[in-house]
């Protein structure tokens, strides 16, 4: 039986464009995007997770930032309805504006801000370089989502926009391309950092 996400979104013709991704992204159809923690087992086992309960993973800690919360993020303190429901409005709100499957744009969103390479610093006689090194499509993947998120917090804490609406609005940046979203500006500033310690 094929089921929908929550019930509306059909992602069974949706493909991952990105050679690199496309084990990463799991586009298997579940009808509530909530496995309840039953694949943390081991490093890798996230990927078996669906890629719309990933996001919704990470909006349950959206102020945090290394190892400190720079926002406070007492609003969500890890209610996960109520980030489903963020989630669940947010792509309402694209599928409005793009008149697409809202999966699909966020997935191709995903494609687009997932950066190929970032600096790790390496250290040779004492001294500290920068050095570019590939980035792991899994971490592409992490990284995308917690830019997308954190980028979407920032925008509506303590202002009046809604939540739902600066995830939509960040969503859709990305899918076009646009600097606007936080996810695509900090992809172009990595790449073009490791670009210069080659």
């Amino acid at each position: 039986m094929n089921f929908k996400i929550f019930n509306v979104w059909d992602i069974s013709g949706i493909q991952v464009q990105d050679p690199g991704l496309k084990d990463y992204v799991n586009l298997k159809p579940i009808l509530v995007p909530k496995t309840g923690g039953k694949y943390a087992k081991a490093r890798f086992w996230k990927n078996k997770s669906s890629i719309v309960e990933r996001l919704i993973n990470k909006l349950l800690i959206p102020g945090h930032k290394g190892k400190k919360h720079k926002t406070t993020s007492g609003r969500f303190a890890g209610k996960s309805l109520k980030a489903s429901k963020i989630v669940y409005q947010a792509f309402k709100i694209i599928e409005e504006k793009t008149k697409k499957n809202p999966i699909e744009v966020f997935v191709k969103a995903l494609e687009n801000a997932a950066p190929r390479e970032e600096i790790t610093t390496i250290e040779y006689g004492g001294a500290r370089y920068p050095q570019s090194v590939e980035c792991a499509p899994q971490r592409r993947i992490d990284i995308t989502l917690r830019q997308m998120v954190q980028g979407s917090y920032q925008k509506s804490f303590n202002k009046k926009l809604k939540m739902s609406d600066a995830l939509a609005d960040e969503i859709l940046k990305a899918y076009q391309l646009d600097q606007g979203s936080q996810a695509i500006a900090k992809k172009l500033e990595l790449e073009r950092q490791s670009d210069a310690s080659r």
